[in-house]
């Protein structure tokens, strides 16, 4: 009975493989999960290769703005404009938002920039969940993975879609893409390629799911060449002006535009996001800045200059260091 109940089950999960493996990929039942612009273009993606999204799940709208409006997520605002059912949880685990959740009947998660999920939604659907990264995982693990990629001067990226299981960003790889980040990029135009090269991945690899032409592979348990993508933090942004100029420029492009590294002008908060490199000695100790009060201004870092392109000073608008310099008058030039 044991025996003949074992190869019953053997059958049943095999069975249930191939009729995956047979499938067309719009009849996969998807439940789509994200809050920002970047996740946009991949549920957009998905909706215009025909793919089945049964539903939609974001973040609840917050209050924003002078006015402290009520603002709603870019992918609630894509949602509601196509017509796709939306789920607003406060708290993941709560019971009425699992019920709702299961109603769905969802074959397959896809999540996009949205937070980490409990296993008792991410082991949910029988296909499981699937996460878009913006990394080539094992790689840059976290929540900044564009930002530390620049910041640490790489001149290669791209994007992975993998399989979520308990501790983050370590389950299994599905499809992975590669892209170049040019040597005076930004975060901001790194970000703007990967959001379509993430879209078009993730579609590859529903189909390729569904074509069962797929082959998961565990991410190396070697961690000890690893670089991470921590949540940034005030003090990330903060210059140490003691430090190489090519770090430092490096610093500037991978915190552009958002939240922008700074330092202190005259006692002000002085965003940058916009510099050049000037490799060469310093006549002026590092941290101080030399300028001609009409078309540079620039600081010393331990072996050049950073020489501030666009910057926003405390209390005003981001603008070009020329037009800064028009209409600011330094207590001292140095």
């Amino acid at each position: 009975m044991s025996g003949k109940a074992t190869e019953t089950g053997v059958y049943l999960w095999n069975f249930k493989i191939l009729v995956y493996k047979t499938m067309n990929y719009r009849d996969i039942r998807i439940v789509f999960m994200g809050t920002p612009a970047f996740a946009v273009a991949s549920l957009d993606a998905l909706c215009a290769a025909g793919c089945q999204v049964v539903g939609v799940v974001t973040a609840p709208d917050k209050p924003a703005g002078r006015g402290m409006q009520l603002q709603q997520s870019a992918i609630k605002q894509y949602a509601t404009e196509h017509n796709l059912p939306v789920l607003q949880p406060e708290k993941l685990r709560d019971p009425a938002f699992l019920d709702s959740l299961a109603r769905w009947k969802a074959d397959l998660q896809v999540v996009v920039a949205f937070r980490m999920l409990p296993e008792v939604v991410w082991n949910a659907p029988p296909m499981g969940t699937i996460n878009v990264h913006g990394s080539l995982l094992p790689q840059y693990r976290g929540a900044a993975p564009i930002n530390w990629a620049v910041i640490n001067g790489e001149t290669q990226t791209g994007v992975t879609t993998f399989k979520l299981q308990h501790a983050i960003d370590t389950g299994n790889l599905l499809l992975q893409k590669t892209m170049p980040i040019g040597p005076h990029e930004n975060a901001g135009s790194v970000h703007d390629r990967m959001m379509v090269l993430g879209a078009e991945t993730l579609v590859t690899t529903i189909k390729e799911l569904a074509a069962g032409s797929l082959v998961e592979k565990p991410q190396s348990a070697d961690n000890s060449l690893l670089k991470h993508a921590p949540k940034l933090f005030t003090e990330t942004a903060r210059i140490n002006w003691h430090k190489p100029v090519q770090e430092l420029y490096n610093l500037v492009r991978g915190l552009s535009p958002y939240p922008a590294a700074f330092t202190a002008l005259e006692g002000k908060t002085l965003r940058i996001f916009d510099a050049v490199m000037e490799q060469q000695t310093p006549t002026v100790a590092a941290g101080e800045w030399l300028t001609d009060n009409k078309t540079f201004l620039k600081f010393a870092a331990a072996d050049g200059y950073l020489s501030l392109q666009e910057i926003q000073l405390q209390g005003k608008k981001k603008m070009p260091v020329q037009d800064f310099l028009r209409g600011y008058r330094f207590q001292n030039n140095a």
